[in-house]
């Protein structure tokens, strides 16, 4: 059962909009459209035209125009088209959350709000494995816990379902009066308070008060009472007199006392004490931060069984306590008992916050998602496979959606659509349901009902130069698949995190007047970060130019689906013919490659080019490559005897845009360009883009943005300076593992040349990476340092090739060494960290003596690469 669509008249209504149109009745709308790029069913679409610091949504009406969508909701008019529908609101965020508030208000049943600074989604999704069983569950998918992605997970709110969880973060005062009426939860979760975002609050005491407003009407909201503020607030403000609290912790006077926590080596056991009646639940974890989480959960089952027995329904299975609760939840019918899910507790699994690209066998490329499986995520999983364009072949192998809720074959159906829509090649379907509903997907496809049925009858030498999504439910054990379709790597792993980057780009982008356009560096292996996969993501976020060094660097891009237009910055006369045939556009910096061009244009009978696309070179005091001011007559001359060459730009390269020593320089510079390329410009007849400024130069000569950037480094999370650095991500991480702990006897030594002496008993750690992988020898005998439990163990001896040997005897657990000394356990298998966001790689740059460039890009490719959006 679903319900009505709404009409674009009654959102219109609801959103305090004036409809126009000129179509009568405008149509129906289903589904919500804040992204361009993931239009799947325009018929049905309302596209909210958003506006940030950074984009602005009214940019792509034309495009989605085009596609087929002809609803949209809008804060300024567009030009109008006869058959398109307009609501014009006075903000269009303001009017997606009044909508959103408008469709939660719609449903009787009840929804957990949860709020915090940490552990929010995964107490949402462990009550979701807990619950599932027992409710229909609609839950935020991933972290859509923002001012855009709450109203966007209300909206998913369907009849079929009887509970909800929503998650509700914030960043700035003000925002959780908005996103209350969004959620309006029964039970509220405070899961405790931290230092995120302090730099937009006054203090904690104001974080705290804003947090608290989502919880305004609720009915009862569970916290730990070790955070005393929380409850020191909710004493002192009348506006929560009428709030109940559960409260739970460890001193007397809590609701739920834990009473003891005993931590084994795979698991913790928890004991509470609530109402005269003590037990225990046994989790598959040991931080700290898990065991609040799951005490969470406990405490939320507790207040599910009250809200059973105040509504008539008594649980008759394990009845706990009698804590009194809002009378408003009698309005809810539905039976629970808290002893259903103790035992769940145990088979409680990790939360996966990350979408993973690898490399995988016979050319392809691996997506993992297989740790949850629901039509929330899916949805999220196929865009991600939609922004590969290195392969034209994408396959998924999905499992049966578990605990949906929905009446399956309407749910099958939808996932078939989805699929279609979205243009997949081939389908590989695992579990009953999707055996039993194979039917419904029309493209290539092969079912099977078990994991291991698929991999003893399915060859996987059939997976050829193709992109495969992996897509399933924990329980199908999809991770055996993994293993099977992961191309063999080495233990050495460079992680590279697409939402810092994506970040990272919004930043500079935050920086640039209007209508500034984006080149991005993609050379040398976008800095050590990849290729086409760094390309793929600058590709869907709309940057507007990539630059890579060499032409066979463009080539791969091109061959990996890259449509943006590409500056070759180092073009060689061997080449040419491959940047014609490519469509690449050459950075010319001398007359020599100018004339070579030139004679290549009119010998090749292979370019796709109807002018010859190529970019000025401008030396104005780098002295390295470009024409020099007094050459500019004869340029001039030079390009008005070819008129098949067309100059796109024409640019320069500043020498020490970062050093603020040398600003008079800089300024000097940027003068000379300006008045060099106003010649050029004016001598052509058609417009020439400008740039100068490098990532450095973004941030400090915004007067000289011309009409492109180019960003580099910034771009991977390396700043120019503490400040610039504070507002960037770090976008790598360079990992391995131990793989051998030795006990080495004072006076000893270690590795080649004898140079690494053990001055006493020592433990000694060997990882598998070395100088092969890009760790420079010069890190060696104590220079350098390996992170271990976030813990420095420094290098011993020289650098090997493929290993290197680290000392850990200060982080090994030895309490006859020092009994009083905290103990920190070690063992072979466990990760070994040489770069990340807590040590960044300008810690080793600075060891070195050399810069963050050299040691991102001097990271070898055998080093396999993964990439992940959180």
């Amino acid at each position: 059962m679903t319900l009505p669509a709404y009409t674009v008249e009654q959102i219109a209504a609801i959103c305090g909009g004036k409809l126009f149109t000129d179509n009568g009745s405008a149509g129906a709308v289903s589904d919500i459209l804040i992204d361009s790029r993931r239009l799947i069913h325009p018929e049905r679409s309302l596209f909210v035209a958003l506006k940030s610091d950074r984009n602005d949504g009214h940019k792509y009406i034309g495009e989605l125009y085009d596609k087929g969508v002809r609803l949209f909701m809008v804060s300024a008019m567009p030009e109008r088209s006869v058959d398109a529908s307009y609501i014009l609101v006075d903000d269009t965020l303001r009017a997606l959350q009044a909508l959103g508030a408008f469709h939660r208000n719609r449903f009787d049943i009840p929804v957990i709000g949860i709020t915090g600074s940490n552990g929010k989604t995964i107490v949402k999704e462990w009550l979701f494995q807990l619950l599932s069983p027992d409710f229909r569950i609609i839950r935020s998918p991933k972290s859509y816990n923002s001012q855009i992605g709450v109203p966007l997970s209300v909206w998913k709110m369907e009849p079929t379902h009887n509970l909800a969880i929503f998650e509700a973060g914030i960043s700035r005062p003000g925002e959780m009066e908005r996103l209350e009426p969004v959620i309006r939860p029964a039970i509220g979760i405070f899961t405790n308070i931290g230092h995120a975002h302090d730099e937009h609050f006054l203090g904690l005491e104001q974080k705290v008060k804003e947090k608290l407003t989502l919880f305004r009407h609720a009915g009862m909201l569970i916290y730990c009472s070790d955070q005393e503020l929380i409850g020191q607030i909710l004493a002192s403000d009348p506006a929560y007199r009428s709030l109940k609290t559960f409260t739970w912790g460890r001193r007397e006077g809590s609701d739920m006392r834990v009473t003891r926590v005993d931590k084994e080596p795979d698991c913790a056991r928890i004991t509470v004490q609530f109402e005269g009646d003590e037990f225990t639940i046994a989790i598959p974890f040991t931080d700290d931060a898990s065991i609040e989480n799951a005490i969470h959960c406990l405490a939320t089952g507790i207040i599910l069984e009250q809200m059973a027995t105040d509504a008539g329904q008594k649980s008759l299975n394990h009845p706990i306590g009698s804590k009194g609760v809002n009378t408003s939840f009698s309005i809810f019918n539905f039976q629970f008992s808290i002893g259903t899910i103790l035992p769940r507790f145990s088979n409680l699994v990790p939360v996966a916050f990350r979408l993973e690209l690898k490399e995988a066998v016979n050319h392809c490329s691996l997506i993992n998602d297989y740790y949850n499986s629901d039509i929330n995520s899916l949805i999220i999983a196929l865009d991600f496979l939609n922004q590969q364009n290195q392969h034209q072949k994408k396959s998924v192998i999905l499992s049966d959606i578990l605990q949906s809720g929905r009446v399956r074959e309407e749910l099958y159906r939808e996932i078939a659509s989805m699929l279609e829509a979205r243009n997949i090649s081939r389908v590989i379907g695992i579990g009953r349901d999707m055996v039993r509903y194979s039917g419904f997907f029309g493209m290539e496809g092969r079912f099977f009902t078990t994991t291991d049925e698929f991999l003893q009858q399915f060859p996987l030498s059939s997976f050829q130069h193709e992109t495969i999504l992996l897509k399933g439910a924990r329980i199908f054990e999809f991770e055996k698949i993994s293993r099977q379709l992961q191309q063999k790597a080495h233990e050495t792993v460079m992680e590279i995190n697409l939402d810092a980057l994506i970040h990272n780009l919004n930043h500079y982008r935050s920086r640039l007047r209007p209508g500034t356009r984006i080149m991005a560096m993609v050379k040398a292996f976008s800095y050590g970060s990849g290729s086409y996969e760094i390309a793929n993501v600058l590709q869907f976020h709309h940057v507007d130019y990539l630059a890579v060094a060499y032409a066979d660097e463009g080539v791969e891009l091109r061959k990996a689906g890259i449509r943006l237009p590409i500056l070759v910055m180092s073009p060689e006369e061997y080449s040419l013919d491959l940047l014609l045939k490519y469509n690449l556009e050459p950075e010319i910096y001398h007359f020599r490659i100018l004339r070579l061009l030139i004679e290549a244009m009119e010998h090749n009978q292979s370019s796709v080019q109807d002018e010859v696309r190529i970019h000025l070179k401008l030396d104005t005091g780098m002295h390295r490559l470009g024409f020099l001011p007094g050459e500019t007559e004869a340029l001039i001359d030079l390009l008005r005897q070819n008129p098949g060459l067309r100059v796109q730009s024409v640019f320069t390269h500043l020498a020490a845009s970062e050093d603020p020593s040398e600003d008079a320089f800089t300024l000097k510079q940027i003068d000379l360009f300006r008045s060099v390329s106003d010649r050029i410009r004016g001598a052509l007849p058609y417009p020439v883009l400008r740039h100068v400024l490098n990532s450095a130069g973004i941030s400090r000569f915004p007067e000289a943005q011309f009409d492109m950037v180019r960003l580099g480094i910034g771009l991977y999370g390396v700043g120019s300076d503490p400040t610039e650095q504070s507002m960037l991500r770090n976008v790598s991480t360079l990992k391995t593992v131990i793989t051998q702990l030795k006990f080495i006897p004072g006076g000893e030594t270690v590795g080649y040349n004898r140079k690494g002496i053990v001055t006493r008993d020592s433990v000694i750690a060997l990882i598998p990476v070395g100088y092969a992988d890009g760790l420079n020898r010069k890190l060696g005998n104590g220079t350098g340092v390996i992170y271990i439990h976030g813990k420095p163990a420094p290098v011993i001896g020289n650098i090997c090739m493929d290993l290197t040997m680290v000392d850990v005897t200060d982080l090994w657990n030895r309490h006859e060494l020092d009994p009083q000394r905290e103990a920190l356990q070690i063992k072979e298998g466990d990760e070994a960290i040489v770069f990340n966001d807590a040590h960044p790689v300008s810690e080793i740059a600075a060891q070195l003596g050399t810069i963050p460039y050299e040691v991102l890009t001097g990271i070898s490719r055998r080093v396999k690469r993964i990439y992940f959006y959180e």
